[in-house]
């Protein structure tokens, strides 16, 4: 799975669970445009708090993300 199809089936799932990704962001306190640059892949999340978001997100899980 592409780093691009990953974050689709992260937005997805947010969206499955009746939530926006600002709605997402905003409930687990991180700025809502480090969310959007983590899940559009200009923050990589490998350092500081792009990567507590990605981890966050599931982005680093080894299993399906469509849960």
């Amino acid at each position: 799975m592409t780093r691009e199809e990953k974050a689709e089936a992260i937005k997805n799932r947010i969206y499955r669970e009746g939530k926006t990704v600002k709605v997402w962001a905003t409930e687990k306190g991180y700025p809502i445009t480090e969310v959007y640059k983590v899940l559009n892949g200009e923050r990589k999340g490998r350092y500081g708090r792009a990567n507590e978001i990605a981890r966050e997100l599931g982005f680093f899980d080894f299993t399906e993300v469509g849960g």
